[in-house]
């Protein structure tokens, strides 16, 4: 069974950090290209940040040089950290893996991050 679990979010002022993690199980890890991607109130889903399984990240233009996304393989756990922090960050942060040769996704169930202005 897959799993993957965030944790990390919470209430933060403006310009302030945090550090969203996400523990995944159920899947080779080191196989799976992992992302995080957020869902404000009345809008899409979105891309956030990604590295793939040979460490090559890739980010959205509205959080270059204020996020950044790593992962540990020996603990199957990816991470983003989040500095600056705008109210317009203000969203529920979910957790993806994608197989890089099965193509099949994962979500985790979200972690909500509110920033105050």
């Amino acid at each position: 069974q897959v799993q993957l679990v965030e944790s990390g979010g919470g209430l933060v002022q403006a310009g302030g950090s945090l550090r969203l993690s996400c523990a995944a199980s159920g899947i080779i890890f080191s196989s799976n290209t992992m992302a995080w991607y957020r869902q404000a109130p009345g809008k899409q889903r979105e891309l956030v940040a990604g590295i793939t399984s040979g460490g090559t990240t890739y980010y959205a233009d509205s959080v270059k040089g204020r996020f950044t996304i790593s992962r540990d393989n020996a603990k199957n756990t990816v991470y983003v950290q989040m500095n600056s922090l705008k109210s317009e960050d203000t969203a529920v942060y979910f957790c993806n893996a994608k197989g890089r040769t099965t193509g099949r996704e994962y979500w985790g169930q979200g972690t909500q991050v509110t920033v105050a202005s």
